[in-house]
């Protein structure tokens, strides 16, 4: 049975995302600031208007992936917000990374309006969000999310009900940082190998055998030739950029600063990728951090 679902954020994640649910049947209405975006959307079956308040209005679902929190408030909030257009019962999800705070904030606005409404960032990359395997980390009442299970099913392979409002922002906020460490580590312990004359493939094979384990030196390796179909493959393009790796180390920083948290790796790691993209690497893929390390050697 189609659902009318309208998708606001055809980035990197959020095209893949609503293509796949336009394959699953439903009938899902695209926007983007970006005409090429919105055409690709096109291209594969979605529908597009001139018109997103209107769209917003018919809608039974509204799904947004949006770059920070600034995006998302000004989204929902204010007279020509979502919230404003959409009709009683339109179930809200906000699968952008943002803060706690944030999340809670139009949380709470939706609540106002009776509108249910779930933060849902998702963990998997681009290749996840392509395949339909992402991980969902959701925020919001059980009722709201038994409503939005059939639809994240399409779109991920896991769906974690984190708690209340923001708190799926709170754990993908500890996953990121956690992320950004490991691509850190590993990147300098393959150039350490580098460095004293190893094969980099060697390197990593034995690594991922042994006590180092873990999925950026797997499945999402930073030295280049060691892993096909990864970014660091292809110029470090096409995936998780290095900008929004920043922004969610800065928000692991700010919760911290918030929460009384100690977190002196994710601080580091979240200056070592702020040099990185002073240097001009915001766009390409965080993993490109291992560039970083091999010019600071």
């Amino acid at each position: 049975m189609s659902t009318n679902i309208v998708f606001i954020g055809l980035g990197n994640m959020g095209l893949p995302m609503a293509q796949n649910l336009v394959r699953a049947g439903h009938a899902v209405t695209g926007f983007d600031l970006l005409p090429a975006s919105v055409q690709q959307f096109a291209d594969g079956g979605g529908l597009v208007s001139d018109d997103q308040a209107a769209a917003i209005q018919c809608a039974d679902i509204v799904i947004t992936m949006l770059p920070a929190s600034r995006h998302v408030l000004g989204a929902y909030l204010g007279d020509a917000g979502i919230l404003a257009q959409a009709r009683p019962g339109t179930l809200l999800i906000d699968c952008s990374t943002i803060s706690t705070e944030a999340a809670r904030q139009v949380g709470r606005a939706a609540q106002e309006k009776g509108l249910p409404m779930l933060d849902a960032p998702v963990s998997g990359g681009t290749a996840g969000a392509s395949n339909g395997t992402l991980t969902f980390m959701v925020g919001g009442a059980e009722a709201a999310l038994a409503a939005a299970r059939p639809y994240l099913e399409i779109m991920g392979k896991a769906i974690f009900h984190a708690g209340g409002s923001g708190c799926g922002q709170t754990v993908k906020i500890c996953n990121n940082m956690l992320l950004g460490i490991l691509m850190i580590g590993t990147s300098e312990a393959i150039r350490l190998g580098v460095a004293n004359g190893l094969d980099p493939k060697v390197v990593s094979d034995v690594m991922a055998k042994s006590s180092g384990r873990n999925w950026t030196l797997e499945v999402y390796n930073p030295c280049p030739g060691v892993a096909e179909n990864v970014p660091a493959s292809r110029g470090y393009t096409g995936g998780f950029g290095v900008d929004l790796m920043l922004k969610d180390l800065g928000l692991a920083v700010e919760s911290a600063l918030a929460s009384g948290a100690s977190v002196p790796l994710g601080a580091l790691s979240r200056n070592l990728y702020s040099l990185h993209s002073k240097a001009g690497a915001g766009a390409l893929d965080f993993s490109s951090i291992y560039q970083l390390l091999g010019e600071q050697a």
